[in-house]
């Protein structure tokens, strides 16, 4: 197991990974909304982001997206999750890298309550996703302990 940087050769695998993610954490959006997302995130996302992967035996099962302060992106393939793969990638981006903030979908309770599980409050919140949409985020911080 280990956490690797991800590059363009490893894109299509982390769209991959998010979609089959996304479809399983995020039933609130519809088919068209997931449709518009993934070229967005392969052609505009991914090429701004600092991202990792982790991986087991070279078969990736997590997505760590990185801004300059912030975890843009957390994604769990869904048949790896609950195996530890989120809390590993979390660490590694709160431990390593000193990243402390994020911001989760409303309605991703799962994601939310993973993230205040793992000492995240709720900061704020806007109406809008980061495309204008009337999916409401939460924007959280992990304070020092």
């Amino acid at each position: 197991m280990s956490i690797n940087i991800a590059n363009k050769k490893h894109y299509e695998a982390l769209i991959a990974l998010w979609e089959r993610s996304v479809r399983a954490t995020h039933d609130f959006l519809p088919e068209s909304k997931i449709q518009s997302l993934r070229p967005l995130i392969l052609e505009k996302y991914f090429p701004q982001l600092t991202s990792y992967y982790y991986a087991d035996n070279d078969k990736i099962l997590g997505l760590l997206g990185l801004s300059d302060d912030k975890i843009e992106m957390l994604f769990i393939d869904s048949d790896a999750r609950g195996l530890g793969v989120g809390k590993t990638l979390l660490n590694f981006a709160t431990d390593e890298l000193k990243m402390n903030q994020l911001d989760v979908n409303e309605q991703n309770t799962q994601a939310l309550k993973f993230y205040q599980d793992m000492g995240f409050e709720i900061k704020g919140r806007s109406e809008l996703d980061g495309e204008g949409d009337p999916y409401p985020l939460l924007h959280l911080e992990k304070m020092d302990s």
